[in-house]
């Protein structure tokens, strides 16, 4: 196994082989598409995969499952189509040439180096699922997200948390307050945390702004969900107790393996780093896009440091993880449709007031013509509960005028928003972020009966609801 790349990368990569061709033979110039021209009708297909992914699990899972790469193809295609029709075809390679070489790319290495890296380290034992050691582990757990990674925080530490509370009665509570804090709200601090940030990164977001920033609001939500877990699980634990005694249950030690993995991770976080402040000049053009030298680097090196771990990692640690291939290349087929659809959207959103999302833009802008932080915190968060957080974070970037010298700087407080919104938010649905469904998946697998969408609904409103205020007032209110 550790030898062979999924399919969706070697396709890609050969792809990528074909437009670096196609752009030797035949460079276009740089062919702008107008939003100003565009119409509403044109976030159809964008709106159609969002749609598709939130809802095709719920209503048709078998379906969705085995042909959700068909789907995701169908509405690209649609919006490839539509664009090369009604603005040619030179117009539709470009902007398309652009989100997939120039965006994509960079966004899906990230996730691909943290989810086999992650994947390589194994958390062997099973301590007692007390609240006090749960509490530890889902703390531990935030803490590393943003260093690792939301999945990969999840894919290290998941198991540990189902074999600590196999014994234990109630145990739902335990995976739904893993997917708010491990799965989500510790990925709040860095671009390596959460996709919405690492795609406010590569739209020039400073690296280290989120952890400047957040560090407080993200401080307050994951504390007071934390306390909030402690006090639940002690109740639940308590009624176990009556009828079994959980401390009899055996425990076995802790141990690491696959340590190998931790260096290939600072591999990663030193990469991302470093190449965010090289800027040597050079680097080559595909079709018309331009790859800077620094990020050709960035996401070969990315790219390497993968298929290292793969070659170094035996293959039973992976097994005992339950790795497999199947939760990175769904998110990297339909990221790659989110990407294409999102063309003629963003293209809009460019446009401002003179697009036609001018009264979007009128709903998230107060009277002084600034954008109003608490809609924007709001109506993001919303948004990527039930579409995805990545993409609506992308949406309200550009909303808020898509200048991050600007964001990060007299608009600080509206970036901070827009994250906090994107990423703390995303918890509210098991839709909301790629980790969600994984973690109920692995979860179900291992025999917890987890909530059904609209029950794991319920769940996270009642937890997060009073943290989203006391967040909404204190770190956006007051700002």
């Amino acid at each position: 196994m550790r030898k062979i790349l999924p399919w969706p990368f070697v396709l890609f990569g050969a792809a990528a082989m074909l437009v670096v061709a196609a752009g030797s033979a035949a460079a276009a110039g740089n062919v702008a598409l107008d939003g100003k021209t565009l119409s509403p009708a044109w976030a159809i297909p964008f709106l159609g995969i969002l749609l598709s992914i939130a809802i095709g699990p719920i209503i048709a899972p078998r379906f969705w499952h085995r042909h959700f790469g068909k789907i995701t193809l169908a509405w690209a295609v649609l919006t490839a189509l539509t664009l090369a029709g009604r603005r040619g075809v030179d117009t539709a390679l470009s902007v398309l040439d652009h989100a997939l070489v120039g965006e994509y790319l960079s966004f899906i290495a990230l996730l691909f180096a943290l989810y086999v890296v992650a994947g390589g380290i194994l958390i062997s034992g099973s301590p007692r699922g007390t609240p006090l050691r749960n509490g530890a582990i889902l703390a531990f757990g935030t803490l590393i997200a943003s260093i690792v990674g939301t999945t990969g925080a999840a894919m290290i530490l998941i198991r540990l948390v189902l074999r600590a509370n196999a014994a234990r009665l109630h145990n739902v509570h335990v995976v739904v307050f893993f997917i708010i804090l491990v799965g989500n709200i510790g990925g709040a601090l860095s671009p390596l945390g959460d996709p919405p940030l690492f795609i406010g990164f590569l739209s020039g977001v400073d690296f280290f702004w989120p952890a400047k920033h957040l560090w407080r609001p993200t401080a307050f939500a994951a504390g007071s969900t934390l306390a909030l877990f402690v006090i639940i699980d002690w109740w639940f634990y308590s009624r176990d107790r009556l009828v079994m005694p959980v401390e009899e249950v055996a425990g076995s030690k802790l141990r690491l393996r696959g340590g190998n993995n931790i260096s290939l991770l600072a591999v990663i976080i030193v990469t991302v780093i470093l190449t965010a402040q090289w800027a040597p000049g050079g680097g080559i053009t595909i079709y018309d896009t331009p790859l800077p030298l620094q990020d050709i680097v960035r996401d070969a090196v990315l790219f390497l440091t993968a298929i290292v771990s793969l070659w170094l990692t035996p293959d039973q640690h992976r097994q005992a993880n339950g790795f497999s291939w199947e939760p990175i290349q769904e998110v990297a087929i339909l990221f790659a449709g989110i990407f294409v659809c999102a063309v003629p959207v963003m293209a809009i959103l460019d446009a401002g007031h003179d697009g036609a999302f001018a009264p979007l833009l009128a709903a998230v802008t107060g009277h002084d013509g600034k954008p109003h932080d608490v809609a924007m915190f709001w109506l993001t968060g919303l948004l990527s509960a039930i579409l995805d957080n990545a993409p609506t974070y992308l949406v309200f970037f550009k909303l808020a005028g898509g200048n991050a010298t600007e964001l990060m700087g007299p608009l600080a407080s509206t970036l901070a928003a827009i994250s906090m919104g994107a990423v703390y938010m995303g918890a509210l649905t098991y839709i909301g972020n790629a980790p969600n469904f994984m973690i109920s998946a692995i979860a179900r697998e291992r025999g917890v009966k987890m909530p059904s969408f609209f029950g794991y609904m319920a769940w996270s409103i009642l937890v997060l609801g009073p943290v989203l205020a006391g967040v909404t007032y204190l770190y956006v209110w007051l700002r």
